[in-house]
């Protein structure tokens, strides 16, 4: 027994290296990359404004984001499962917190394209911004996850359970969608997805389709702009010098790159062709510069992560790592399959980046404590973990 014991435990091991490892790349390309693409024909780069520019700020967050991956991989998964007392629960504060500071952004956030979705942090000659909605799309995955994890069959009672957690789901969409309708739409997907996996009944989803569909028209059409990003989706023709330049552009890159690309650096779209270049965008430039190879490259990568990560999934045999590993590791499959659909414009264009390789600090350093608590679950794991603790009894 003590070698069987010793060969799972090596596998275990094995398996979250390679998680991280996978990870690592995608981080270390998003950083090449988004130093690439915010080359500027303007002006050149100053190091006394390090912070102003996007490829250098990207550079920094490349290694804070290692250390959080690292970081977050040391506390047991079971930190952030739902206890008896809730008040001791880290998970429900973190709630408490980015509700906070949903409400904070809309009344005090920095406005950036016409929507305030963060938060100016200001840290002596430079300035942190903070998107609350990150937080809240990773804090209501732990969230669902131990309460599904909790209350185990309960969540069958529509009443007393699953309406009272679509109360909270919907208090967090209908805050965050007011200025981001993509992150909203996802954040209501990936919260049912889970409800779905730990077993809700169909029906009872099927009873609050009229109020998500009314949600959805009401939030399209109390913005010209999501209405006009909709019909350039299915005329781009229309408003290819408005709207739809951005996608017409995006395909224009990604068909330049042809089979091997440009090479690095050697792009010209992100020379003020190409808005959003190094954030949402980035995988046109990676299309444009590394060509087929590159893009082939890059989904293999998140293919690769899922199926590592679903493998994680089926050797748990605790209820909250299991769910909570699910939510981890289709969050980030899914957001990067929106990114990539948006892209090639087989999606409307919305506001999602693609993990770890869009710059943004907040989205990589958060997904990156996401991931390290996946390889927590994937090292703690045992064959002999019971389906549900003991503590996950309902009180």
């Amino acid at each position: 027994m003590p070698a069987i014991d010793d060969v799972m435990s090596s596998t275990r091991s094995r398996l979250s290296n390679v998680i991280a490892m996978v990870i690592l790349f995608l981080m270390a390309t998003g950083a090449v990359m988004v130093f690439s693409a915010s080359a500027n024909l303007g002006h050149e780069f100053d190091l006394r404004r390090f912070y102003d520019f996007p490829g250098l700020r990207q550079i920094l967050f490349f290694p804070l984001a290692v250390a959080v991956l690292f970081l977050a991989s040391l506390p047991d998964y079971r930190t952030w499962d739902l206890r008896s007392r809730w008040y001791k629960c880290p998970t429900v504060w973190l709630l408490v917190m980015a509700v906070g500071l949903l409400v904070t952004v809309l009344v005090a956030g920095t406005e950036v394209y016409g929507a305030r979705r963060w938060l100016r942090l200001p840290l002596g000659p430079a300035s942190v911004s903070f998107q609350p909605s990150e937080l809240a799309k990773w804090t209501m995955i732990f969230f669902l996850a131990g309460v599904c994890a909790r209350i185990g069959p309960d969540i069958r009672r529509y009443w007393t359970r699953f309406l009272p957690l679509c109360l909270v789901v919907g208090l967090v969409c209908g805050l965050v969608v007011i200025e981001d309708f993509g992150t909203a739409a996802f954040i209501g997907l990936m919260s049912f997805t889970i409800l779905a996996i730990a077993g809700v009944r169909w029906w009872h989803v099927l009873t609050l389709l009229p109020v998500g569909l009314t949600g959805l028209v009401v939030a399209l059409f109390q913005s010209e702009h999501r209405m006009k990003r909709l019909e350039a989706f299915f005329h781009p023709d229309r408003m290819g010098d408005s709207v739809a330049y951005q996608a017409n552009q995006s395909l224009i890159a990604i068909g330049s790159g042809g089979l091997w690309g440009k090479g690095i650096g050697q792009g010209t779209c992100k020379y003020g062709h190409l808005p959003e270049d190094t954030t949402d965008f980035i995988f046109a430039i990676i299309g444009e510069e590394l060509g087929l190879i590159g893009t082939i490259g890059i989904i293999a990568l998140f293919v690769l992560f899922v199926f590592l990560g679903l493998a994680v999934v089926m050797r748990c045999r605790n209820r909250f790592g299991r769910l909570l590993a699910a939510g981890i590791v289709l969050a980030i499959g899914i957001q990067a399959a929106i990114n990539i659909g948006v892209v090639t414009v087989v999606m409307p264009t919305k506001g999602i980046p693609l993990p770890f390789v869009s710059a943004g600090g907040t989205s990589m350093l958060l997904s990156a404590a996401a991931v390290g608590v996946l390889l927590n679950i994937a090292a703690k794991s045992q064959p002999g973990d019971l389906l549900a603790r003991p503590d996950n009894s309902v009180d």
